[in-house]
């Protein structure tokens, strides 16, 4: 009777990984640079620590591995809209209205002022770092001030246009940040571009600096190669004298942290620990007291991104380290507060602590419902969690689930 040396069918998405790797011939190394990440991230998908990647990069590891059809890798493991892809906020089609209309009625009409616009602008910001519901908040100012802003910068001259040009920049920095994971990349992107033209034409390096930081995160959602944007962040960077006082010198430190997690998205560990370190020179030489009012560059936001930097990096272990030290209560932003945690709960998934998972996405929730409604790793491992084989944290997954709107 022959001999049966049927071997079972990979169930998981990463042994399909490995399976479609191994079959086209690569390391994990060769995989990761095609795909620009490192060996130990294709590694950490292999081995389950990390969750099936968002649909680009799925698509870019299915070109690279030859393979056709992508329920090769996923099987029956379904990227479903209400977990794995950008939810929408109520607000959007007003939002990205402002951002695409052009009103040619109104070029008689006197413009604001370019200090009543600032102080609407640190208005905006408040809202956005505040506690409750960020985004909700912010969507009911943004298209009045999107208008406005814009007329005032045709409108003004000399050193009042270009303090208004500084005010359009930071507005739609704002807009950036409100249509973060939502399903409107081609915004991200226009916003982006649009701030860093205004951020120019004000010939303000202070402006450009910002611009460039928030570019930084536009490119990263893009797939753009690191090397791009590092070279934006270093010429940015380059415009600043740290030496001229805390508004330089904070923007430097944060376009050096921009840089460090760049290089941390593609593995190159050694670049991402120089650049962290530049960074987190300029947060000592600030003070331990200090944060930036709108950017919160300062000693807790470098340190939170080390949370970011290791996981990204798959150093589970470094990640948590810092996680478990760090104290995000000085920090003077609700959001930022709850996106740090989100990366903590991150960085413990890595692990396979998912007990602190949920713990640490239920305490982002509490300090700002709206971070945790749309981020891109929170929806998916919630869902995951409230039909997973831990009883102890499955009830609590599922009311989680629910306030999130996840389908579990």
């Amino acid at each position: 009777m022959p001999e049966h040396t049927d071997t079972p069918a990979p169930s998981t998405f990463g042994q399909r990984l490995r399976r479609a790797r191994e079959s086209a011939g690569l390391t994990r190394a060769v995989l990761g640079g095609l795909v620009g990440r490192s060996s130990e991230w294709v590694k950490a998908l292999e081995v389950g620590r990390l969750q099936i990647p968002r649909l680009p990069i799925l698509l870019r590891l299915a070109d690279v591995l030859g393979v056709e059809d992508l329920a090769e890798l996923t099987g029956d493991e379904r990227l479903l809209t209400a977990t794995y892809s950008k939810a929408a906020h109520e607000a959007l089609p007003s939002v990205k209205a402002a951002l695409t209309t052009y009103d040619f009625n109104g070029a008689d009409e006197e413009p604001e002022t370019a200090e009543a616009l600032a102080a609407r602008v640190r208005q905006a910001w408040q809202l956005w770092h505040g506690v409750g519901n960020h985004r909700t908040s912010l969507a009911a100012l943004l298209p009045d001030l999107l208008i406005d802003c814009r007329h005032a910068a045709h409108a003004l001259e000399s050193t009042d246009r270009r303090r208004a040009l500084v005010a359009l920049a930071e507005t739609y920095h704002l807009a950036q940040l409100y249509l973060s994971f939502q399903p409107a990349p081609e915004l991200v992107m226009l916003t982006g571009d649009r701030s860093m033209t205004a951020a120019q034409d004000a010939d303000d390096p202070h402006a450009i600096a910002a611009a460039a930081w928030y570019m930084n995160h536009v490119f990263r959602d893009a797939g753009e190669r690191h090397e791009a944007r590092v070279d934006l962040a270093m010429k940015a960077a380059g415009l600043l004298n740290p030496e001229h006082g805390p508004e330089d010198l904070a923007r430097w430190g944060l376009l050096h942290l921009a840089a460090a997690l760049s290089y941390a998205k593609v593995g190159r560990r050694g670049d991402a620990e120089r650049h962290w370190d530049r960074a987190d020179e300029a947060a000592r030489r600030l003070g331990d007291g200090y944060a930036h009012p709108w950017l919160i560059f300062g000693r807790g936001m470098v340190d939170a991104y080390a949370i970011t930097m290791n996981a990204d990096l798959v150093r589970s272990g470094p990640a948590i380290d810092v996680a478990t030290h760090i104290d995000l209560a000085p920090m003077p932003s609700a959001t930022r507060r709850s996106f740090h945690l989100v990366e903590s709960a991150r960085a413990y998934r890595l692990q396979g602590e998912d007990v602190a998972v949920i713990h640490l996405l239920k305490k982002a929730y509490e300090t700002a419902p709206e971070t945790v409604r749309f981020n891109l790793f929170a929806r998916p491992a919630v869902a995951e969690l409230a039909t997973g084989n831990n009883a102890m944290i499955r009830e609590d997954a599922r009311q989680l689930a629910r306030r999130l709107g996840v389908a579990a």
